[in-house]
């Protein structure tokens, strides 16, 4: 995790926990996912740049929080105060983390060589999950390099059932053997 991204984490675990507490979690979660969406887009991209006036800046920050729960607005002119607008790149993701993790969910990536359907995603949720203790919601990719099989990632984790992961450990272990 990189320095911006344990400070994003932060941020948003305070802003979840008040959130939380005042009975505002639904609103300010969707607050967040309209900032990161915003993020993402580019519309914010002035907000970011150096060259964009102090000026412009607070007002773009001003029309952000207009639009917000008040948790939400207080959080982005708290950032802009500090000069810390940069952590709101990192927010939305944070943000979802710590709501998945009240729910007891994590979520994760499943690469397969060929696409996956809905029924062997949901197949491999459950076998994740019951594996590490979670529900799990996964997303799929497609990584022709695997060959078969598949790889998860998920809670930090990587479960590789994969035929070229099973040949690498194979190698590994040949490499290492007494002959």
């Amino acid at each position: 995790m990189s320095g911006s991204n344990v400070v994003a984490t932060r941020y948003a675990t305070a802003l979840f926990e008040l959130a939380r507490d005042k009975g505002a979690l639904e609103r300010v979660a969707a607050d967040v996912e309209s900032l990161g969406k915003q993020v993402e887009s580019g519309a914010l991209r002035e907000l970011f740049d150096r060259r964009t006036s102090t000026d412009r800046k607070q007002a773009l920050v001003e029309s952000l929080a207009s639009k917000s729960q008040p948790l939400t607005a207080n959080l982005v002119r708290l950032l802009a105060a500090r000069r810390r607008v940069e952590v709101l790149r990192g927010l939305a993701p944070a943000f979802r983390r710590c709501v998945l993790t009240e729910k007891g969910q994590v979520e994760g990536v499943v690469e397969a060589a060929r696409p996956i359907g809905e029924g062997e995603l949901a197949e491999i949720a459950v076998a994740v999950g019951s594996l590490i203790g979670k529900q799990v919601l996964l997303t799929a990719r497609v990584n022709a390099e695997l060959i078969a099989g598949v790889r998860v990632f998920v809670d930090n984790r990587l479960i590789d059932q994969s035929a070229v992961g099973r040949l690498e450990s194979l190698r590994h272990k040949l490499s290492v053997a007494r002959l």
